[in-house]
């Protein structure tokens, strides 16, 4: 888990810039993987990164002291993700170079284990970017990150009820392609 100390934080709502340097530098990687997984293009996520961490300075001083860092940081990168999708006319698909899927299947013992689980990887990443938007960003957001329900509809705007039922399709829509290709349950 991210952590960074209530003094940064107070820093940056005053305008510190290198304590928003300290921000940035805690939280770039976790921005950048959650909008990877959503939108699938490295260059998209490059700029979600940007755009993110500008909206933040321009809202720190918005940011309540009671509020959690990570789930506002989330909720900005996310949203940011879905208006991207929205205005995109076709889905984006995962690109290749991306390892973030490999988590799905633990405990590489061997090579071979390595393999299977890479190209299991590679098959969920390939079956998540055919879901639609608010499918591809609440899969990710708990599944791929373990959000629980409540730090999710945080984020999404979404009723507890909505998260579950986009969580259920995307789950069901993946688990039947992955039994067609062969991958058992």
């Amino acid at each position: 888990m991210y952590l960074t100390d209530k003094r940064t934080l107070e820093l940056c709502r005053q305008g510190d810039k290198e304590a928003f340097r300290t921000v940035v530098a805690t939280y770039r990687q976790m921005v950048f993987g959650v909008a990877l997984r959503i939108l699938g293009d490295e260059e998209g996520a490059k700029d979600i990164v940007q755009e993110t961490f500008i909206k933040m300075w321009q809202g720190f001083s918005s940011f309540r002291s009671d509020q959690s860092l990570t789930t506002w940081i989330y909720t900005i990168a996310t949203r940011l993700c879905l208006d991207t999708l929205r205005k995109s006319s076709k889905m984006s698909r995962m690109t290749d170079g991306d390892e973030v899927l490999t988590r799905f299947a633990e405990g590489s013992d061997g090579p071979e284990r390595q393999m299977e689980n890479n190209e299991l990887a590679s098959v969920v990443r390939e079956l998540t970017s055919q879901l639609s938007p608010k499918q591809r960003a609440v899969f990710t957001l708990v599944c791929l990150e373990g959000l629980d329900t409540r730090q999710v509809a945080a984020i999404t705007g979404l009723d507890a009820g909505k998260i579950k039922n986009n969580l259920y399709v995307a789950k069901s829509k993946i688990r039947e392609q992955l039994t067609k290709l062969g991958y058992g349950r």
